[in-house]
């Protein structure tokens, strides 16, 4: 599933085409993705102007002249995809349930294979209220985003910390990927309580998520199965991983010093978690 730089990335690629502009034609070729779509989703999206996005977790929001916000989620195989509208192909696109079009000719679609992703309707004015929203915890990009912060939430928490950083409502927009990324960076094992990180290890753990979700978007995101950028560009951060699905593999800090047993893959709650038992505690 995308996680928050790919969602990031996505959000991006459809300001450059978006906003400002108005609406001309949209369309839906099917009810429902995960969830019914909102009653008359086409009707009332046709002669908006895109005001702006945002990124709420790993969820984008477009922000319509009317005063409502279109909330989209990607799911586990969902593609947003801005091509030119003369560029489209005599038979439908495969799988695109959603299609906007603008004056000025970009055709956007909402790809989704497994339809497992979402889309929505939300007064702009209350966004954070919307049941998908409401419960998320700090965006980790932003300036509030501090050790104190993530230290209060993981207070008295007995579960590890792999799986207390996946928990949207502690931190939003980490999944797989980025949790070993950081925990790797920050020295600490996916094994370790999330109450017992305090101190040092606390201080470390938050530049270190900040850093790696930065890099990613800057690498325009990880492109392991069905992510794309808005434009059709894969992303590049998956050649940068330093531990996740690298099992086997030396670890950069001690590659070759005994007794380094290389990167280990091991399950939490079903979920594999990629870590150096060395330099990880």
């Amino acid at each position: 599933m995308p996680e928050l730089p790919e969602v990031e990335t996505v959000m991006r690629g459809l300001r450059r085409v978006l906003e400002g502009r108005l609406i001309r034609a949209a369309s839906v070729a099917r009810p429902d993705l995960r969830w019914p779509f909102p009653e008359g989703l086409a009707l009332r999206l046709t002669g908006a102007r895109v005001e702006g996005f945002r990124r709420r977790g790993k969820y984008m929001l477009m922000r319509l002249s009317g005063g409502d916000s279109v909330l989209i989620h990607l799911g586990m195989s969902g593609r947003m995809v801005a091509r030119d509208a003369m560029d489209r192909p005599n038979a439908p696109v495969a799988h695109e349930h959603l299609a906007l079009e603008t004056e000025e000719g970009v055709r956007v679609g909402f790809v989704d294979p497994r339809r497992f992703g979402c889309v929505d309707l939300v007064p702009t004015a209350a966004e954070e209220g919307h049941r998908l929203l409401a419960g998320l915890g700090p965006e980790p990009l932003e300036p509030g985003f501090t050790p104190a912060v993530l230290g209060a939430a993981l207070a008295g928490k007995r579960t590890p910390i792999k799986a207390a950083l996946l928990d949207q409502r502690i931190i939003a927009g980490l999944g797989n990927i980025y949790v070993s990324e950081a925990l790797f960076r920050a020295g600490i094992s996916p094994r370790r309580l999330a109450a017992s990180v305090t101190g040092a290890r606390l201080q470390r753990l938050v530049p270190a998520i900040r850093a790696v979700l930065e890099e990613s978007i800057a690498a325009g995101g990880s492109s392991l199965r069905d992510y794309v950028q808005a434009d059709g560009g894969i992303g590049f951060f998956q050649e940068r991983f330093k531990v996740y699905d690298r099992a086997g593999l030396p670890c950069e800090h001690c590659p070759g010093v005994p007794p380094c047993p290389g990167i280990q893959r091991i399950v939490q709650a079903g979920r594999a978690s990629f870590h150096c038992p060395r330099t990880q505690r």
